[in-house]
């Protein structure tokens, strides 16, 4: 099924519950225009008609869904690139005011949330593609965030993502740098700063990067959509902040986007990930082990450029 956005360039793509009816919503960036829009889930896996929220003079690449103000609503953070800024808006029932916004390094691309500093407040981490940074902006749990304290990555960061890579139950960063064909591990110390990077190779091109657990070995591993090499890479990890030499899996062509859910309900993650080049998506089923199945292409829409997963009708199945 497919729905109208009435208007030029969606980008990227959030869900959360953003009226507390338990049914998950959808939140659409909109390059072209200048908004967001905020389609609400009846729970049989369809949706209301978009609502639009202005983002200003800015437009709006990336976006990431948390509690930013500990009002148990959800809230949208999302990258401006163009004016190198955090927009943030604060959720209530359905309605976001106008945007805040926090500065950035160049040209921003992605963005996380995650608690850096162990204070149960969620915190921003972004990747700033012009600038070869990671920023760190410590939230203050009332929807305001400090300013952002910068780490060095390699060449061209266009992903991040955070998880506990080496178990001492601090967050860590992983970023995924197109240019440098590789990822950049950051590992947190816990009081909201991180250590210098360590890299690891991935294919040609790599655009976004997730995290999870694919071997059951209750240690966090990495894959990467690699959009020059057709591929994804799986790093599986060591527990102590390093990685296995990638295993790569082909995809369709360009693929820019990455999520991960058990898709066939046998307790294992499967990787998904958008093909913009082909019009499709692809399915890698998880074994388990660490290794996945060759891939299952989807027809999508044309060139499709962000991926969301979620149960949208309420039957337990992703």
């Amino acid at each position: 099924m497919t729905y109208s956005l009435g208007v030029a360039s969606p980008y990227a793509i959030g869900i959360g519950d953003f009226n507390n009816d338990n049914r998950i919503d959808v939140v659409v960036s909109n390059n072209g225009t200048h908004n967001v829009a905020l389609l609400v889930g009846y729970g049989n896996g369809t949706f209301a008609s978009p609502k639009m929220y202005s983002t200003g003079s800015s437009s709006s690449i990336s976006i990431v869904i948390g509690d930013l103000n500990s009002d148990n609503r959800s809230d949208i953070a999302f990258i401006n690139n163009d004016t190198s800024t955090i927009g943030i808006m604060l959720g209530y029932d359905e309605f976001f005011p106008i945007q805040m916004t926090y500065a950035t390094g160049t040209s921003p691309y992605s963005v996380a949330v995650g608690d850096l500093n162990h204070d149960t407040r969620l915190d921003i981490v972004v990747a700033n593609r012009g600038s070869n940074t990671v920023g760190v902006l410590l939230g203050y749990g009332n929807g305001s965030f400090a300013d952002q304290m910068t780490y060095s990555t390699d060449s061209w960061p266009l992903s991040v993502a955070v998880g506990d890579f080496n178990n001492d139950n601090h967050l860590d960063i992983v970023v995924a740098n197109y240019y440098g064909n590789n990822v950049s591990i950051l590992l947190g110390y816990g009081d909201g700063f991180f250590e210098n990077q360590t890299t690891f190779s991935t294919d040609s091109g790599p655009q976004a990067v997730a995290v999870g657990d694919f071997n059951s070995d209750t240690h966090l591993d990495i894959v990467v959509a690699n959009a020059d090499g057709n591929t994804v890479s799986v790093l599986l990890g060591y527990g102590d902040g390093s990685f296995a030499n990638q295993t790569t899996y082909a995809t369709g062509k360009w693929p820019g986007s990455i999520a991960l859910g058990d898709f066939n309900n046998d307790a294992q993650l499967d990787i998904v990930v958008d093909n913009y080049g082909d019009n499709a998506i692809s399915v890698l089923f998880g074994y388990g082990n660490g290794f996945f199945a060759n891939q299952t292409k989807y027809s999508t829409g044309s060139s499709p450029i962000a991926l969301a997963v979620g149960d949208f009708n309420n039957d337990n199945q992703l």
